[in-house]
């Protein structure tokens, strides 16, 4: 059994932010985010933030409102390739965020460490920068990196050796999420397929043709050595049940990936790693790992199926998804209404308009538009159709959908900004026998 960690400077745990819900999603379990403006960042797909939002993150993640959320430090990720002409609007994201009281920037191009240096404000080194040793960490830490974030290549064993040897610098690694098939995601066959820098993955538009379906022919005998397999599709990351061998290898810095998930994941994941760390240092780890089930509930949300990566043997074809190039969950997001009207004394009135709806259910409030930061579990205490108080609604179709009233738990956005949704595997079809599938409770909007 592990025993309870002495040490009282605790792991870090830093969730991703693509939109101000999902930055409200990991508040009460995270202690840091990561996110992206427009320009500069390796998702450049996902929601991202206008410059014009600094101030505003700094504002959520340093004084939270809900009593309930971490005071939590707010990273911004300006980690792609940069050319010559973009230097001066990166200057001016790199001074803006000073200025807002960013807490430091992720950085890969040298033209990046050298405006925060100039600017003054603390940097990371991205995992861009492949630092897979003790001598190239110590390089970055000389230039004056407070944080170096490894090569997902790295083993524990060789982080733990390169820990030993940092001076001031900490050291992040990932733990959960998806995994690029090439070193450290400096990959170029998205660029080479497309054949544009537009959709480079070193820009962050990789287009992920890893995802895809590969045909690789024996040259000498022209037989499929695979044969419309995803060989290059990683599965995705997954080290919940190696929480204390990590915080004993003296990383500082537990990072999940997900710039682009739906801020339900980013709860999903954020809390249940949370709760690992948290029984890690109350020396109840072992005890909870088989209370809590902590991984069937990450298989809940999105996911590609799981490997340990590169932290204990060199990854192989069994740690590559196979049969699906996306998520393998059976559950899904189903918008269920929007709301309509709120009223201060804690009632929406909304507009049911996909299947039914009773005393009990769980929704998930949230907004429609990443400009909002709507986000909420809430649980249906009470159901008001026409005025009157009922245990459950009809049947709502986008044709003939149901006028409803419930109590909610915070405020919320009317004229349809807001919605309701649930979490569910209800619509989830399989083959029953005779190869048909069954009927499903819900339409997906």
């Amino acid at each position: 059994m592990y025993e309870k960690n002495k040490d009282s400077s605790k792991v870090e745990l830093l969730a991703p932010a693509k939109n101000f819900m999902a930055i409200k999603a990991s508040g009460p379990f995270s202690n840091a985010i990561y996110f992206g403006i427009n320009n500069f960042n390796m998702r450049m797909n996902a929601d991202n933030f206008p410059i014009e939002s600094l101030p505003k993150i700094a504002e959520m993640c340093h004084n939270p409102k809900d009593p309930s959320f971490k005071k939590r430090k707010a990273y911004l990720t300006t980690n792609i390739v940069i050319y010559e002409d973009e230097i001066a609007e990166l200057e001016e994201v790199i001074q803006a965020s000073k200025d807002a009281g960013i807490d430091a920037v992720i950085v890969h191009d040298i033209a990046a460490i050298q405006l925060a240096k100039k600017i003054g404000i603390p940097f990371h080194i991205s995992t861009q920068c492949n630092v897979s040793n003790s001598e190239s960490a110590k390089f970055y830490e000389e230039l004056g990196a407070e944080r170096i974030i490894l090569a997902r290549e790295c083993s524990l064993k060789q982080i733990k050796k390169i820990t030993k040897k940092m001076k001031k610098a900490q050291i992040e690694a990932f733990i959960h999420g998806a995994m690029c098939s090439s070193i450290s995601g400096r990959c170029y066959l998205s660029q080479t397929l497309s054949g544009s820098q537009k959709q480079s993955a070193n820009r962050g538009k990789c287009t992920q043709p890893c995802r895809r379906e590969w045909k690789l022919i024996a040259p000498d005998s022209h037989e499929f050595i695979y044969d419309g397999q995803r060989i290059f599709n990683s599965r995705d990351l997954c080290m919940i049940n190696y929480i204390p061998e990590l915080i004993q290898s003296g990383i500082k810095s537990f990072k999940i990936e997900g710039r682009m998930r739906h801020p339900h994941y980013v709860e999903t994941v954020s809390r249940v790693y949370r709760e690992a760390i948290d029984s890690y240092y109350n020396g109840e780890f072992e005890k909870k790992l088989k209370k809590e089930k902590w991984i069937t509930q990450l298989k809940r949300v999105y996911n590609r199926g799981f490997t340990t990566g590169f932290y204990f043997q060199q990854a192989t074809i069994k740690d590559s998804q196979l049969n699906s190039p996306a998520n393998v969950s059976h559950f899904r997001y189903i918008e269920m209404g929007r709301i309509l009207t709120y009223h201060p004394t804690g009632v929406a009135k909304i507009e049911l308009f996909n299947g039914t709806l009773k005393i009990g259910d769980k929704l998930i409030v949230m907004s429609t538009d990443g400009n909002y930061e709507t986000y909420f579990n809430q649980k249906i205490k009470d159901i008001r159709v026409n005025g009157k108080d009922v245990e459950f609604t009809g049947r709502a179709t986008k044709e003939k959908p149901i006028i409803i009233t419930i109590s909610v738990d915070h405020p919320v956005n009317g004229k349809k900004i807001d919605a309701i949704y649930k979490f569910t595997d209800e619509t989830y079809s399989k083959p029953k026998k005779g190869g048909k599938k069954r009927k499903t409770s819900y339409k997906l909007s």
